[in-house]
């Protein structure tokens, strides 16, 4: 009987992470509603080098960041020789994403002129709330496990630091570029709109994507690590290890997910004038 339980809450901890994936599947809709309409529009000269301009900094701030990852990896290599083999991936990881939060939360403002009197889009317009709001509560969820892991003893004053420092400036800059895009005014001409909204729909989907995924990864490690802990395993059936290793697992193949969405949304906006062959 205790068997069949722990497998029902493996399963039922699982769902959270497959209902995440789903509702990125469902944003891949959005991308392209967002990318038809520019491909359908007449864009103005000005908004054909403003998709030029933005798709240009986001490759090279994205760049940026992979050196920073490189960076890293020689830095670990030098401080701490072979002991860093295992810290490889994530630092580069680190350094990716950095780069993509980087360069959404920086974009140069369009030179286009702006609508009179300003008109400002919703969140709501632009991305789904639940993935905003799951992006911060599991910013949340990755905050608390570490300072409940780190007062128990069983991180270290370095390891807690760089666990906590990395998700929670992650989520100030995704909060900033999502600010920005909302603040921003509409574009005047009508056939720059659209334009505009896909620039916005795409930097919204990035950072909360690339947030998630470096939430999401030191979350599953954690989980994993508290739930196979020897010293937490009883003689008799726990629910709780069962409960934290099926989390881990969640978070850890959730983050994955992600991270696959993400890589679609790295796409610049292009659009082909279409409208122009007629």
């Amino acid at each position: 009987m205790g068997r069949l339980i722990a497998v029902l809450l493996f399963i039922a901890v699982l769902v959270p992470g497959v209902l995440l994936a789903r509702a990125w599947w469902l944003a891949a809709g959005r991308r392209a509603v967002a990318a038809g309409s520019v491909e359908l529009a007449e864009p103005t000269a000005e908004g054909l080098r403003t998709l030029h301009r933005q798709a240009v900094f986001g490759r090279r701030v994205r760049l940026l960041g992979l050196l920073l990852g490189v960076a890293g990896v020689i830095g670990s290599v030098v401080v701490l020789a072979e002991a860093s083999v295992f810290l490889w991936v994530p630092v580069l990881v680190l350094g990716l994403l950095a780069g993509v939060l980087l360069a959404e939360a920086t974009r140069p403002r369009p030179r286009w002129t702006t609508s009179t009197p300003p008109r400002r889009p919703r969140q709501s317009e632009l991305i789904s709330g639940w993935l905003v709001w799951t992006m911060r509560v599991v910013v949340a969820g990755q905050v608390a496990a570490t300072v409940s892991l780190w007062r128990s003893g069983e991180l270290s004053d370095a390891v807690a630091g760089a666990v906590l420092v990395a998700p929670v400036a992650a989520w100030l800059l995704a909060e900033i570029a999502l600010l920005r895009a909302v603040l921003r005014a509409l574009p005047a001409q009508g056939a720059d709109v659209p334009v505009d909204e896909a620039l916005r729909t795409w930097t919204a989907h990035l950072v909360t994507a690339a947030t998630t995924v470096l939430a999401l990864l030191p979350l599953g490690t954690l989980l994993l690590r508290a739930g196979i802990d020897p010293d937490g395993v009883s003689e008799g059936f726990d629910v709780l290890p069962v409960a934290l290793v099926a989390g881990g697992f969640s978070a850890l193949a959730a983050a994955v997910a992600v991270a696959g969405f993400l890589l679609t949304w790295l796409r610049p906006v292009r659009s082909s004038a279409r409208a122009l062959t007629g």
